[in-house]
């Protein structure tokens, strides 16, 4: 399996909480701008998701923080899809410094949404892998 796909993320002053370092939701942001740059890498963009009558659904995310992040620090956010069998799949991405500290991880559990019935599609590897132009980004 190649490397995971990877984003730079400069904390902005205005993401600190009261102490100073970035806020704890920010955190969920950085992993949610990842996974549409992972997305959009692999020729997926919102725009061809609707298109295809899909979206993808974040169903349980946990994010475990490991050091600070200040103002103007940098951030490498990866993204991993692993795929199993059935209607989910999983989201492993770690938050490290640039000189490979590990500040925060988060893990979660996805789907991809059917948007006229409301229903999870039964296997989202197949979807993804007909929506993608270079799978190789999402592990397809």
């Amino acid at each position: 399996m190649a490397d995971p796909f990877r984003v730079r993320v400069t904390v902005r002053g205005y993401e600190l909480d009261t102490q100073g370092h970035l806020n704890q939701a920010v955190y969920l942001q950085y992993g949610e701008h990842a996974r549409w740059e992972c997305l959009r890498a692999a020729g997926i963009a919102q725009d061809r998701l609707l298109a295809g009558g899909v979206g993808p659904v974040a169903l349980e995310v946990t994010v475990r923080y490991l050091r600070e992040l200040r103002g103007g620090d940098e951030v490498d956010v990866s993204c991993e899809f692993r795929w199993g069998e059935g209607k989910t799949f999983q989201i492993v991405q770690d938050l490290t410094r640039p000189d490979g500290t590990q500040v925060a991880t988060i893990t979660g559990v996805g789907g991809l949404l059917d948007l006229a019935s409301r229903r999870l599609v039964p296997d989202p590897r197949v979807r993804f892998r007909e929506l993608a132009t270079d799978p190789a980004p999402m592990n397809l």
